[in-house]
């Protein structure tokens, strides 16, 4: 089974405060990575735009990202705290080659 890579663009909206954005993304990136089917998970800020974000996470399978996004910090941090305070935001999937 192969590993998946999920690409997670975000821009945050204008009047955000950024420092506390990042401290939820902080918050994310740590209990992410604590999970079984976690491989990694970074969050970038996009040189020159300091409100567009990326996080690249990769997980064991496409049934470790399911898993991920039915977790407290998923559906509490991610969906509750940061998603409210963007104006844009999509993702990517990409199976990973053995």
């Amino acid at each position: 089974m192969p590993q998946l890579q999920v690409i997670a663009h975000h821009h945050i909206a204008a009047g955000e405060d950024l420092e506390e954005i990042f401290a939820l993304y902080a918050r994310l990136t740590e209990a992410s990575r604590a999970e079984p089917g976690n491989v990694s998970f970074e969050v970038y800020r996009q040189v020159g735009a300091e409100r567009s974000v990326v996080i690249l996470e990769r997980y064991a399978s496409a049934e470790a990202f399911a898993e991920h996004q039915q977790t407290p910090h998923f559906t509490g941090l991610l969906l509750g705290q940061l998603v409210p305070r963007l104006d844009k935001r999509w993702r990517e999937a990409y199976d990973v080659a053995d």
